[in-house]
């Protein structure tokens, strides 16, 4: 049986041995300050899982709800017009922008069904005390999908919407608002529940079938690599010419593969299609009076003089500041650990982390985009359609996300470690000319 009392810092890679937290505690990295892990709720126990089945199928239920009712119905002068978030899918693919539904499609409908379906299936199983098949891959795919579901982002867009419709039209809430509202909410506490977790029950499962199994102990020479799916810190196992998790089975490498490499080439591509997409149409209004273009920057024009400058500031920055930000940050980090600075490791790791966590939040425009294309479909006196740079926009965000996922943060901190190793051959050098003139 393999332990699972080590962990790995994902940031910087120093290891640490675990220890019982109490409720409401989190230990962190004392070099970086990132979080490894916090309390579970209930001590870990049967309660905890409990808690996680009953979440989990609630917003399930309340995602079915969300999906399939309608958001709201805008009224003008006796034409109504609703809009479902499958409709709003649909509309965008009529329009022939494949790629912008299809995104629309998979971050807010597809991952979080997948988050929650594998969630729920595997903490079932656990909580009658069987390791469903599939357990491994299952779970896994919880931590993809958690990565790129982004049901919060869609209901600051849908609100927003919303207030942009208000101008226009007489609006109606429909029951798909409320449960959106209450899925996000919903969902924030199921994120709070950390998956691996539920790897160390399912060992738990099996070291209570198989009593006469002991944890393993590690050999002084044995070559601990960290899993970053399952969490488990132990000798890897060699399969071909990879090397694999003992527990879940992913795929093991020391640092990421030609992560500067494939930031750089994911940036480059991100920085090009920034221009479009702040310069071509994301919507068209066709109404009586003709074809009006709006871009990014005329709707944030839009909001502010129409009284709601709240809305144009967080537009402003989803749309147009984030995007920088990302691309100037990741730069940095490319280029200073392409250079193997020691610069300022810890604040360089503080980077990272922000942008690894607003990378999600630039596609509410893509969103509000989706939802008033939808809405505005009043063939006697407007309709809105997609325009490319909605296409490019979206591409943008994407290919920052996956830029920030490619690179490495450990990458950051190699050059302080080798530095310090040197350092301390020297002391040790020293320190045996000295015994040898004594």
């Amino acid at each position: 049986m393999l332990r699972y009392d080590l962990i790995s810092c994902h940031e910087c890679g120093v290891l640490y041995r675990k220890r019982p937290l109490r409720a409401r505690e989190k230990a962190r990295c004392v070099r970086c300050r990132s979080v490894l892990y916090r309390a579970a709720p209930g001590g870990g126990t049967s309660a905890d899982l409990n808690r996680v089945v009953a979440l989990t199928l609630g917003a399930a239920f309340v995602f079915l709800i969300a999906q399939f009712f309608p958001i709201v119905e805008l009224d003008i002068n006796g034409l109504t017009s609703s809009a479902t978030l499958l409709g709003a899918i649909r509309v965008l693919w009529h329009e022939q922008m494949h790629i912008v539904a299809t995104m629309v499609f998979l971050f807010t409908m597809l991952f979080p069904a997948i988050e929650l379906g594998s969630l729920l299936y595997v903490s079932l199983g656990l909580r009658m005390g069987v390791k469903v098949p599939g357990f491994s891959l299952v779970l896994r795919s919880v931590q993809t999908a958690r990565a790129w579901g982004m049901t919060e982002v869609l209901m600051i867009g849908i609100l927003v919407t919303v207030i942009k419709m208000t101008s226009l039209a007489s609006v109606v809430p429909r029951p798909g608002l409320f449960a959106f509202g209450a899925l996000t909410i919903m969902l924030a506490i199921v994120v709070s529940f950390d998956p691996k977790a539920l790897w160390n029950a399912g060992d738990d499962l099996v070291r209570q079938a198989l009593p006469g199994m002991r944890y393993k102990a590690f050999a002084p020479g044995d070559a601990l690599l960290p899993c970053h799916s399952c969490g488990l810190v132990a000798p890897p196992l060699a399969r071909g010419k990879h090397l694999h998790c003992a527990r879940c089975g992913a795929a093991l490498h020391g640092r990421n593969p030609d992560s500067i490499n494939r930031t750089w080439a994911l940036l480059v591509a991100a920085a090009i299609l920034y221009i479009p997409a702040n310069l071509l149409p994301v919507m068209y209004t066709h109404s009586l009076f003709g074809v009006e273009d709006d871009t990014i920057m005329s709707g944030v024009v839009f909001f502010w003089t129409s009284g709601s400058k709240g809305l144009a500031v967080i537009i402003f920055i989803a749309s147009v500041v984030v995007p920088m930000l990302k691309l100037a940050t990741l730069a940095l980090l490319a280029f200073t650990s392409q250079r193997r600075s020691r610069w300022r490791p810890q604040q360089r790791t503080k980077l990272y982390r922000m942008v690894e966590f607003i990378g999600r939040w630039s596609m509410l425009d893509i969103f509000v985009v989706t939802l008033t294309v939808a809405l505005v479909r009043f063939d006697a006196l407007a309709v809105i359609t997609a325009g490319p740079g909605a296409l490019a926009f979206g591409a943008v965000v994407v290919l920052t996300m996956l830029a920030s996922m490619q690179f490495d943060p450990r990458l950051i901190w190699d050059p302080v470690d080798e530095a310090a190793a040197r350092h301390d051959e020297n002391d040790i050098k020293h320190l045996a000319i000295g015994e040898h003139h004594v």
